[in-house]
């Protein structure tokens, strides 16, 4: 397994890779969508942005604090989950989810949203990344596919998820107009 400071490196440099990316493309081509079922690039940012800020950090920063409600054992991560951090990386398939208003990301007002979302989720994994040393493995807070996360786990989620979707971009960017 990869240190925090080496998931954090890596993830600076997808996340830096996407804000070049954007640099690429004018608003409507971000909300270009290949099909009704499937998202655009804004889309797939704004996919990123929330589910970092609003998941996987916020489960991290729950796994901080000494709470007994929180213990969830080591043993109940899944399978899956034990596949996925045992690699390092999720499988290089293409999951897709169908439409809904909970999950469905809205399209970005603006390049400059999704750039400075971007940079919001770097700044936290930086203020993040040397409080983990001192995070128990104990606490976990459990994951709808993994399991019980604890709070390096969940840091080293956020790189893995972008850099899985690195796949998706290509693809979408294959697709433009």
């Amino acid at each position: 397994m990869i240190t925090t400071k080496e998931a954090l490196q890596r993830f600076e440099e997808t996340a830096i890779y996407y804000i070049h990316e954007l640099d690429q493309f004018n608003l409507d081509q971000l909300k270009q969508k290949p099909s009704d079922n499937e998202w655009s690039i804004g889309q797939m940012v704004q996919h990123l942005i929330s589910s970092a800020l609003y998941m996987q950090l916020r489960n991290l920063d729950q796994c901080l604090v000494p709470n007994e409600e929180l213990k969830v054992p080591q043993a109940l991560k899944s399978e899956v989950g034990a596949t996925v951090f045992g690699q390092g990386s999720f499988p290089p398939i293409r999951i897709q989810v169908p439409p809904s208003a909970q999950y469905t990301p809205e399209q970005p007002e603006n390049k400059e949203q999704l750039i400075q979302g971007l940079h919001t989720v770097i700044q936290r994994m930086k203020e993040i990344e040397p409080i983990l040393v001192q995070a128990s493995k104990e606490n976990t807070m459990p994951h709808p596919s993994f399991g019980g996360l604890c709070a390096e786990e969940w840091f080293l989620l956020v790189e893995m998820h972008y850099r899985h979707h690195l796949l998706q971009l290509d693809r979408l960017k294959q697709g433009l107009v």
